[in-house]
């Protein structure tokens, strides 16, 4: 059984950053891949960033692009994302979720999901 834990949500201004951590256990962590989604009030659960198994690539929505890094350390079985010139409209809860070995963007091929941490910023 694969465990994801996210961590390092919160409360911050427009224009500031952060970083959210998942923490994985129970699997070969450098097997799956991993992606980030984010559900706000009233919407969909729609995907912010994903990252390969084998760390070579990675791929954004199109409203985060230039602003929000996806990476990974296999060694720490943990995945990041790094987010800078936060939004209001960024405001969401934020999940981490795996799949075996290739990434894709769609939520409903991810298998295992972590709890959520929440990220409010306000403007």
């Amino acid at each position: 059984q694969v465990q994801l834990v996210e961590s390092g949500g919160g409360l911050v201004q427009a224009g500031d950053s952060l970083r959210l951590s998942c923490a994985a256990s129970g699997h070969t962590f450098s097997n799956y891949a991993m992606g980030w989604f984010r559900q706000a009030p009233g919407k969909e659960r729609e995907f912010v960033a994903a990252q390969s198994q084998s760390n070579s690539r990675r791929y954004y929505a199109d409203s985060v692009k230039g602003r929000f890094t996806i990476s990974r350390d296999n060694a720490k079985n943990t995945v990041y994302l790094q987010m800078s010139s936060l939004k209001p409209e960024d405001t969401a809860i934020y999940y981490c979720a795996a799949r075996f070995f290739v990434a894709t963007t769609t939520a409903q091929e991810y298998k295992y999901w972590g709890q959520g941490t929440q990220v409010t910023v306000s403007s």
